[in-house]
């Protein structure tokens, strides 16, 4: 019997995904929303963003800006939370 992490796990294994993409764009977008968001998240939210995170960053990122329409199975409330990069604070 294999034990499912916990969702503490989850979240924190989730964040450090979110913020070690490979490409500081990526990373302000996807973990920038990881930060502004993950609070209020139960577990069909956390299920939904560790399918996102399974993706090519490319593809979140076109997602997130709106250049290409975002799959079926992403599409709805979370992804349109996204699409507002009101989350995204870059350091100067």
């Amino acid at each position: 019997m294999i034990d499912r992490p916990t969702f503490d796990q989850r979240l924190a294994r989730a964040k450090f995904r979110a913020w070690h993409r490979g490409t500081r764009e990526a990373d302000y977008m996807i973990g920038g929303y990881f930060d502004r968001y993950h609070a209020s998240w139960g577990e069909a939210e956390m299920d939904w963003f560790e399918d996102l995170l399974a993706e090519d960053d490319v593809d979140i990122m076109a997602w997130g800006l709106g250049t290409q329409e975002a799959p079926e199975r992403f599409d709805g409330p979370m992804i349109e939370k996204m699409r507002k990069l009101d989350y995204v604070n870059i350091p100067r």
